[in-house]
């Protein structure tokens, strides 16, 4: 009997990507943003889905179903009713955007075939295009990959058609949808206001915004002002975890504006900041204020969950379940016995979840689990290159380079190079699925080193320099470095840095500015480790990723130390790097000391163009 073939699209919206399953399996998944090098790119992912094609040897018309990620009618039901709910506000939004929807959007499934008609010819008559709703399809993302046989699931991000957050039931193939919080209330919207009012980039600056979060001095009267503030006037917290949010205050609604910036203003005592301006304490009081109202709204949400399904097990996703912060707290309290998080928990693994929901739902194909591992492996789902295709985009560059054929070599050669505070892009592999760098997309460096994270932010990323890093450690290893218990391996929960490794703060350390409190030195691995002793971690595991997991054990026999730094391979404002062309250029622009591409090796002085960097470097556009 013929595998189903099925292909995921999420578009229109932002993070546009594709995902194909043949026979239930992951085959291949991409965001669109990493071949058009447009960040968070909304357009139809024809190179995505061209790569998918590829991967798996299918064509168009050999597709059982080609599945989109939410019911854009009901979305647009939804800014209907929404536009003459507070008519007549909003005029000048409707003005802009329903024309958009009437031109565009209320055709998409003529867009759709439009868009795959460009990739290949097929039969349409013969294309079926099916619709679930955008939550399902994030619940389904999470579920279906998920170790679990049975499983609640929560779903949080900033509004789909009406949903902004769900608590659904996976048992077996089935997903049963229990409740749903509706728009406007949402607390994915909540974040990002607060995302846009501390001058970040809206759906795009909220990772930095938890960031941010720790230089705030939980202790001072002003941020419990800020916190009680945030909970009075801004967002209701109920009983049964649901909120609701004062509108007085938003224009989210029916405006071009996240907030009413006066009276945001008169409410905080500031007004908004502006992109690139420098933060005050009173500003990192109030990212800390929202960081914790989120915390303890997801936390509430998650209590829901186990109530309502009774479940040990907890799925996750949406934008908000990259909240790693929130995550790390569920984890921590013991609420449920297993947790698995989505790695690409936007609205790009939204086209995964709907491919997986025709599987088992529209065509009732059954659900295996071992129970112990997901089916995401490890998120390595993208393109990878073969050396002859590298050794062309080499030559076509002038690189100079070395053909390293002993891989225990390499990774004896680049752990040296790391232990002596150099920097090493590194490129191996498939190419991840999702947000985070895991080892095979990847910029490295030596956590134990207190100057790297300076380094890092200012000559190779090119980015704010409180933004801190993640790092990655031997899965064997992690409870000699954090205080964490099970693994993480999509960088997706926070946890301490063992109390035995962490340096004392000065007495007066919250009288301290944000930089001074920067680059005061909190523990033997300083790279890595926040302000508030935490860390972002990534765990690394022999069977699933076994290239990074030598590299990581040649720097530990090198140093004794299982921890490298970890940040993704691009700098602000552009996504990760896809090609082995794409690496080459970030190296060159950057003050990045070393390359790897495969068993290729790449030394930054030994290529030509290294003394015009001008030629190189471009304006790097805050993301």
């Amino acid at each position: 009997m013929k595998e189903k073939t099925i292909l995921g699209i999420s578009a229109y919206y932002h993070d546009s990507a594709a995902a194909i399953l043949v026979g239930g399996r992951i085959e291949a998944a991409a965001q669109e943003e990493r071949f058009t090098r447009k960040k968070h790119t909304a357009v139809f992912p024809e190179n995505a889905i061209r790569y998918c094609l590829e991967e798996t040897g299918i064509q168009i018309g050999e597709l059982d179903a080609v599945v989109f990620y939410d019911k854009p009618l009901l979305k647009f039901e939804r800014l209907l009713e929404t536009y003459y709910a507070f008519a007549p506000r909003g005029l000048r939004q409707f003005i802009v955007s329903i024309p958009v929807w009437l031109r565009e959007k209320m055709f998409l499934k003529k867009m759709i075939r439009d868009g795959l008609s460009e990739i290949e010819s097929y039969k349409r008559k013969n294309l079926k295009l099916l619709f679930p709703e955008h939550h399902l399809s994030h619940a389904a993302s999470a579920f279906y990959p998920s170790p679990f046989r049975e499983s609640a699931i929560l779903t949080i991000d900033g509004v789909g058609e009406w949903a902004t957050a769900s608590i659904c039931h996976g048992q077996g193939n089935r997903i049963k949808k229990i409740k749903e919080l509706r728009f406007p209330h949402s607390v994915g919207l909540l974040y990002s206001a607060f995302t846009y009012y501390l001058g970040f980039r809206v759906n795009s600056g909220e990772y930095k915004l938890m960031g941010l979060a720790p230089y705030g001095n939980p202790e001072s009267k002003q941020t419990q002002k800020f916190r009680e503030t945030i909970k009075t006037h801004i967002v209701e917290i109920k009983q049964d975890a649901s909120i609701r949010l004062n509108q007085d205050y938003f224009n989210y609604s029916t405006g071009l504006k996240m907030v009413n910036e006066k009276k945001w203003e008169s409410l905080f005592g500031f007004p908004k900041n502006e992109p690139g301006e420098k933060f005050s304490q009173q500003q990192c009081n109030l990212a800390y204020a929202i960081q914790a109202v989120t915390e303890e709204i997801v936390m509430k949400m998650a209590e829901e969950a186990r109530r309502e399904t009774g479940s040990e097990n907890l799925c996750m996703a949406g934008g908000v379940a990259l909240n790693c912060v929130a995550n790390g707290n569920i984890q921590k309290s013991g609420l449920f016995k297993n947790l698995f998080i989505q790695p690409a928990a936007g609205d790009a693994g939204g086209a995964l979840g709907a491919a997986q929901l025709a599987h088992h739902i529209y065509f009732d194909e059954p659900r295996e689990t071992d129970t112990t591992s997901d089916r995401m492996n490890g998120a390595q789902l993208g393109p990878s290159f073969s050396d002859k295709e590298i050794i062309r985009v080499l030559k076509k560059k002038k690189a100079v380079y070395q053909n390293v054929d002993d891989y225990d070599r390499l990774c004896r050669q680049c752990a040296e190079l790391l232990s002596s505070g150099h920097v090493v892009g590194w490129f191996r592999g498939r190419m991840e699925f999702g947000p985070r760098a895991l080892g095979n997309r990847s910029i490295l460096a030596d956590a134990r080193d207190a100057a790297m994270q300076k380094k890092l932010n200012s000559k190779i990323k090119y980015r704010e320099s409180f933004r801190p890093f993640a790092p990655s450690v031997i899965e064997e290893n992690t409870e000699e470095y954090f205080d964490l218990g099970v693994p993480s391996p999509y960088m997706l929960l926070v946890a301490g840095v063992q109390k035995e490794r962490r340096k004392p703060r000065p007495d007066n350390y919250h009288d301290l500015n944000l930089y001074e409190k920067l680059y005061h030195r909190r523990s033997d691995i300083p790279a890595v480790t926040h302000l508030d002793y935490s860390a972002r971690v990534q765990t690394v595991n022999r069977e699933t990723n076994p290239d990074y997991w030598k590299l990581l054990r040649a720097f530990k026999e090198k140093t004794g130390c299982s921890v490298l730094v970890n940040t993704s391979f691009n700098v602000r404002g552009e996504p990760i790097v896809c090609t082995p062309g794409d690496a080459y250029a970030c190296f060159m622009k950057t003050e990045m000391d070393y390359l790897v591409i495969e068993n290729f090796f790449l030394k930054k002085t030994d290529q030509p163009g290294r003394d015009n960097p001008e030629k190189w470097k471009k304006e790097f556009k805050p993301d």
